[in-house]
C-alpha cells in the first residue's frame, strides 16, 4: 500500500512559527512523512533539488518567503527540474477572500494543491490534519502515476521510433527533402490530411510518419485498404454492429473507427469506397459521429483520417463515383508523393538500402553493382515506382553473383515489363527439356508470373483484381498464397 511507504518532504517556509505548526500536524505520521530538508527561500530550495533532484517526493511551500523567487515562479522552475514532484502550497493570501484566480494560476503553474493557513491563534495545527495529511498522500500517489506514464511514455517512444527506423523515408533529393517537411508541418497539426500519388511511390509510408510524429502518436494507427474491403461488409467493418441487429450477428462488433478512436485511421484509396459508404464518411468528418448498424443513436469518435489515393479525384467527381462533398471535407491538407522517375537522384540510395536490407535477410553477401548497371536502373522509366524497384532488386540477388552487370539489369526488368506472357516464359530457365518440373509446381510459377505481370501494370490492386476478374478477398487470398505481398 502507498499508505506504508516512506514519503520524503521538502518544506519551504521562512517563518518559525508556522514551520512548528506544519512540523506538529504532521507529527503522528513522522515515521512515514519524513522531513529529509527545510529551507527558508526559493534559492536554497532549487539548490537542494539540484543537487539530489530525484530524493523528494513532495515539496510543501509557503507562497510568499523571503528571496526574489516565490509563488508561481518558485512552482515553475521546481517542476523543470524535477516534473514529477508534487506541489502543495500553504498560503495567508486567501484567508478573507474567495479567488478562483489565484487558485487557477497555481494550479496551472504546477501546484497538486494548495490550502491555507490556519489563522495564528492556531498553535497545534497549519490546517485541518486529516486533510492536510491525506493531501500528502494523495501528492505521493499522484507522483508515482506520474513516473509509470513518464516509464511507459518513454517505452513507447521507443518502440515508435523503431516503427519509424523501420519505415524510414529514404532519399536526398530536393523533391523529398521537401515532402519531409511537409510531414513535419501536417503531424504537427491535427486536421484531415489527403495524400495523392501513383502506385508504389510510399503513400502509407508518408502516412505513417504523418500520425507517429503527431500528437496521437501513442494512440492506434488504423490502416484500411477500402478496395480490399468487399461492398457489402464495409460499412460493417468500417462502423461496426450491434448484437442481433441482422440475421447471423450472435455478437457485436466494433467498427474500425471505434478500435481508432482518439487515433489516426489511414483510408488508402479512398476513391474506391462505395456511394453508401462514402455518406457515412461524410458524417465522421462533419460532426465526428458513425452511424453504427443496428444502434438508433450515434456514436461519437475522436479520429483523425488520412486518406490516400492514386486516383484523379477531380475527374471521379465529374463521373459522379465519388461525391463532392466529402472530396472537400478530405482535401483540407494535401500532399503529392512524388514519383521515382522525378527523382532519380534518389536511386542508388534506394539500390543500396534495399540490397543491403535483402542481404541481410537472405544471409548473403552484398553484390556490387557496375556503374553501367546503375546507369540502366537510373534511366529506367519506373512506372511501378519505387515498389518496382524493390521487386527488381530482389530479382537481382538470384540472377546475379558477386557483381551486378547492365544485363543482369536488362534481363531483370525485361521479366518485370515483358508484356507478352508466352514470351517471357520462353527464356524462362525452367522451360528447358533437362528442368522439367512437376505441374502443380508449374502451375504456380506462372500464376507469380502473371500476378505480379498484371500488378505491375495496374494502378492498384482494386484495378488488379477486377482486370483479372477476381473478387477483391479471392485475389488478395490468391496473392497470399503465391507469397507476393
Amino acid at each position: 500500500m502507498i499508505f506504508q511507504d516512506k514519503i520524503n518532504l521538502l518544506i519551504i517556509e521562512d517563518e518559525e512559527y508556522d514551520l512548528g505548526r506544519i512540523k506538529r500536524t504532521i507529527e503522528p505520521f513522522k515515521d512515514r512523512l519524513i522531513v529529509k530538508k527545510i529551507v527558508a527561500d526559493g534559492q536554497s530550495a532549487l539548490n537542494a533539488l539540484e543537487k539530489n533532484p530525484h530524493q523528494y517526493d513532495v515539496v510543501i511551500m509557503d507562497y510568499q518567503i523571503v528571496g526574489n523567487i516565490s509563488g508561481e515562479t518558485l512552482i515553475h522552475r521546481i517542476k523543470k527540474i524535477d516534473h514529477a514532484i508534487q506541489i502543495i502550497v500553504i498560503t495567508k493570501m486567501t484567508i478573507n477572500i474567495t479567488d478562483y484566480d489565484f487558485a487557477n494560476r497555481l494550479i496551472e503553474a504546477g501546484a497538486m494543491w494548495y490550502c491555507t493557513k490556519y489563522p495564528a491563534d492556531i498553535d497545534d495545527y497549519i490546517y485541518q490534519p486529516t486533510d492536510f495529511i491525506l493531501s500528502i498522500l494523495n501528492a505521493y500517489h499522484k507522483k508515482q502515476l506520474e513516473l509509470e506514464k513518464y516509464r511507459s511514455n518513454k517505452k513507447l517512444s521507443a518502440n515508435i521510433k523503431e516503427i519509424l527506423d523501420r519505415k524510414v523515408i529514404i532519399g536526398e533529393s530536393p523533391p523529398i527533402k521537401e515532402l519531409r517537411l511537409q510531414i513535419e508541418k501536417l503531424a504537427a497539426q491535427d486536421t484531415t490530411v489527403l495524400i495523392s500519388g501513383a502506385s508504389g511511390t510510399g503513400k502509407e509510408l508518408v502516412a505513417t510518419h504523418i500520425h507517429y510524429l503527431s500528437k496521437r502518436k501513442y494512440e492506434k494507427f488504423v490502416i484500411i485498404n477500402s478496395g480490399s474491403l468487399p461492398n457489402e461488409l464495409i460499412e460493417s467493418e468500417l462502423f461496426g454492429f450491434e448484437k442481433g441487429s441482422f440475421t447471423g450477428a450472435h455478437i457485436g462488433k466494433l467498427g474500425l473507427f471505434e478500435v481508432a478512436d482518439q487515433g489516426s485511421i489511414f483510408l488508402d484509396e479512398i476513391g474506391e469506397l462505395p456511394p453508401s459508404a462514402q455518406v457515412k464518411l461524410l458524417r465522421v468528418l462533419q460532426d465526428g459521429e458513425i452511424d453504427k448498424i443496428g444502434r438508433t443513436e450515434r456514436l461519437k469518435v475522436n479520429v483523425r483520417i488520412i486518406a490516400a489515393t492514386n486516383k484523379n479525384l477531380n475527374v471521379e467527381l465529374k463521373e459522379k463515383r465519388f461525391r463532392e462533398d466529402l472530396f472537400y471535407r478530405l482535401n483540407v491538407a494535401t500532399i503529392q508523393v512524388p514519383s521515382l522517375r522525378e527523382r532519380p537522384d534518389d536511386i542508388p540510395i534506394l539500390t543500396d538500402f534495399f540490397l543491403n536490407y535483402y542481404c541481410r535477410e537472405m544471409s548473403i553477401e552484398i553484390p556490387h553493382i557496375k556503374d553501367e548497371g546503375m546507369h540502366v536502373l537510373i534511366n529506367n522509366a519506373w512506372p511501378g515506382n519505387v515498389r518496382q524497384l524493390q521487386n527488381v532488386l530482389q530479382r537481382l540477388l538470384f540472377l546475379s553473383d558477386a557483381v551486378i552487370e547492365a544485363d543482369h539489369v536488362h534481363k531483370a526488368l525485361g521479366r518485370i515489363g515483358e508484356t507478352s506472357i508466352s514470351a517471357s516464359l520462353s527464356r524462362d530457365e525452367t522451360w528447358h527439356v533437362d528442368t522439367i518440373l512437376p505441374w502443380r509446381e508449374m502451375e504456380k510459377h506462372i500464376k507469380q508470373k502473371y500476378f505480379r505481370f498484371v500488378r505491375e501494370n495496374t494502378k492498384s490492386d482494386a484495378e488488379a483484381a477486377r482486370k483479372l476478374g477476381l473478387a477483391p478477398p479471392n485475389y488478395y487470398r490468391m496473392c497470399k498464397e503465391l507469397g507476393l505481398k
